[in-house]
């Protein structure tokens, strides 16, 4: 059977949620209202913790500050996101556990539910070329700029959405599941879908839910940075 390494990104393959991280960024940058954006922000991602989060609704939110700044200046802002904060996070053990999929034969794919923005350049920092992320729409209309609207473009890789994801995935590489031996990294309860499909799913750096449901069900628990 082919065999497949699918890992959620954020406090699975980095200690941090880079989302989040991107926000608290621009405010840095003074692209928003530090106040008022932190404090949205915040509350977003409370709400992804207990798994009550409107996607849509975060998306919007999360992307207005490239949609106005546009494409010169977010693409400069992300390169210099990825130098000052993304680089720090990418720790050892999870690079030589990626590369440790890749050296089996195994092909690798990260499947999160931050954007295809932020989330592509560090796909490449780990050196993984499949990437399953929110997609993002583009102003395609005559007279547009090619640019992000803020909308979600197709099914967000979002809680059951990843497993959608995943599915069209094997499609297109004219796989299914009844074909692959999956193995699924994940920190959160909002993963529970993909990790519940997968052929062996790991709690990894789990939340205090995941960590007492993967007990519970005998899975494997993945301490990864310490």
């Amino acid at each position: 059977m082919t065999r497949i390494a699918l890992f959620d990104l954020d406090h699975t393959l980095l200690p941090i949620d880079s989302d989040h991280a991107w926000g608290e960024f621009t405010i840095a940058r003074g692209w928003v209202d530090p106040i008022a954006f932190k404090h949205q922000n915040d509350a977003f991602y409370a709400q992804y913790q207990e798994g009550t989060l409107d996607i849509h609704a975060y998306v919007r939110f999360a992307t207005a500050a490239i949609c106005q700044q546009g494409a010169t200046n977010s693409i400069a802002a992300c390169a210099l996101f990825m130098g000052s904060v993304v680089q720090k996070a990418l720790k050892s053990e999870a690079l030589a556990l990626v590369r440790q999929h890749q050296s089996d034969g195994d092909i690798v794919a990260i499947v999160t539910a931050t954007n295809e923005f932020v989330t592509r350049p560090i796909a490449q920092a780990f050196g993984v070329a499949e990437l399953i992320a929110v997609e993002l729409e583009r102003d395609g209309l005559a007279g547009g700029t090619g640019w992000y609207t803020g909308a979600i473009r197709g099914v967000p890789s979002f809680r059951e959405g990843k497993v959608i994801r995943v599915e069209q995935w094997l499609q297109a590489q004219g796989l299914a599941w009844d074909s692959v031996h999956t193995t699924f990294y994940s920190d959160s309860m909002n993963d529970l879908p993909l990790l519940e499909k997968a052929t062996v799913p790991v709690a990894t750096n789990p939340d205090a839910r995941l960590r007492a449901l993967a007990v519970a069900r005998g899975w494997r628990i993945l301490d990864l940075f310490g």
